[in-house]
């Protein structure tokens, strides 16, 4: 059901400038990952903002505030500009990074996003052997992308590489790092899979058991003594085996500004599945007034809208109430505490959903995943969101 505005604060927080731009360019992508927290309906995507939209985007975001700008997708490759983008970003004092699959990252392409100015790039891989890497993106991209990781090398940058961690790949969490050490990387991010979007229609595929996150967390701190400063390793834990929920992007519209690909601007990339708010567009307002004065940004700004136990919890400033739409997919309404806080009296759809990944059901587990893609996403409403507690994938067609 549609929750009721929140009421507003009575003493509005300070806010300080929109730091991190996400620049959604596209959501067109040439890989179908189970996990891919993009829109389920993203079929429905009004047209892509032109060069000229994302040029006036990237001059409004600096004057505002913004430092650092990633450049993401779908597969932000697909945009010819994107070396014009990266370039007036570089001009404009931007630190900018590439989020990628690889795929359209040839030598000169590589070149040009040099020549450009880019300062750093981050690579996905979905596993360590060809095998499961293609079979979760559906699509046979693994020796492709250990190319692009020596491009990426060759030309200098940092190599960043991440790979999404579930059910299906956390037992070999050892053959990832030892891949990541061998294509030489500098950095990796073990990021255990967040349930939105694409995963939550598979979280009870992709949700690991207790076990094996605590093994992969053994594993990895084994690997991180073998290998010392040859590579860092970041373990991100997924929130349902949390009893504190994290800061929404370190707060809503605290840090993070995402403009997704037809130029509505949201306080994080999931953030338009929520009821009861409007979210404004670059088309129509500039940056710095979408960031200060929009009611969409100013919902959830500090503590006001906050109901019980939150309001008069007093670790409240530590997590200011955990993510809005985590609270929204299990509970139906955003104001409420994300259930992932053990003080939330619907902490109970989270453990529930972890007590499934403990038996393993059979039934479950191998139910057919659903792929992303422009087919199964057109399946699906516009503006899809939950509007009751979800403890289990959505029914529909599969593929």
């Amino acid at each position: 059901m549609n929750a009721p505005p929140a009421a507003p604060s009575a003493a509005p927080p300070t806010v300080g400038p929109p730091l991190w731009l996400l620049a959604e360019l596209t959501y067109r992508c040439p890989l179908h990952c189970v996990f891919c927290y993009n829109p389920v309906d993203f079929a429905h995507t009004p047209d892509e903002l032109s060069t000229a939209d994302w040029l006036r985007v990237l001059r409004e975001a600096r004057a505002a505030g913004s430092v650092q700008c990633g450049f993401s997708g779908g597969e932000p490759l697909l945009r010819d500009d994107l070396e014009e983008l990266v370039a007036e970003a570089h001009r404009l004092g931007f630190y900018t990074n590439l989020l990628t699959s690889g795929v359209g990252l040839t030598e000169a392409r590589a070149a040009a996003l040099k020549a450009a100015g880019l300062d750093h790039i981050q690579l996905s891989f979905q596993d360590s052997t060809r095998e499961l890497n293609d079979f979760l993106s559906h699509t046979r991209t693994f020796e492709l992308k250990r190319k692009v990781a020596g491009i990426i090398k060759a030309h200098g940058w940092p190599m960043v590489m991440n790979c999404v961690i579930h059910r299906l790949n956390i037992d070999y969490i050892d053959r990832i790092i030892d891949l990541a050490v061998e294509l030489e990387a500098e950095y990796l991010e073990l990021a255990n899979s967040q349930y939105y979007s694409w995963a939550m229609l598979n979280r009870d595929q992709l949700l690991p058991s207790r076990e094996q996150i605590e093994r992969a967390e053994r594993v990895t701190n084994e690997r991180r003594e073998r290998y010392g400063e040859r590579i860092r390793i970041f373990f991100v834990v997924p929130d349902y085996y949390e009893t504190r929920p994290k800061k929404c992007m370190n707060g809503w519209g605290n840090v993070f500004l995402t403009i997704t690909p037809d130029g509505t601007a949201l306080p994080c990339h999931t953030a338009r599945m929520l009821p009861g708010l409007t979210f404004p567009n670059v088309r129509e307002l500039d940056v710095k007034r979408i960031w200060f004065d929009s009611e969409g940004f100013n919902r959830y700004r500090g503590h006001g809208w906050m109901k019980e136990p939150c309001r008069s919890c007093p670790e409240k400033e530590k997590d200011l109430g955990g993510c809005r739409c985590q609270a929204y997919m299990l509970t139906g309404d955003p104001a409420l505490a994300d259930p992932v806080c053990d003080k939330s009296p619907q902490h109970e759809r989270v453990t529930d959903a972890v007590a499934r990944a403990q038996r393993g059901d059979p039934a479950v587990c191998e139910r057919p995943l659903v792929f992303r893609g422009p087919e199964e996403s057109r399946r699906r409403p516009p503006l899809l969101g939950a509007t009751a507690p979800q403890d289990q994938a959505a029914p529909g067609p599969r593929r």
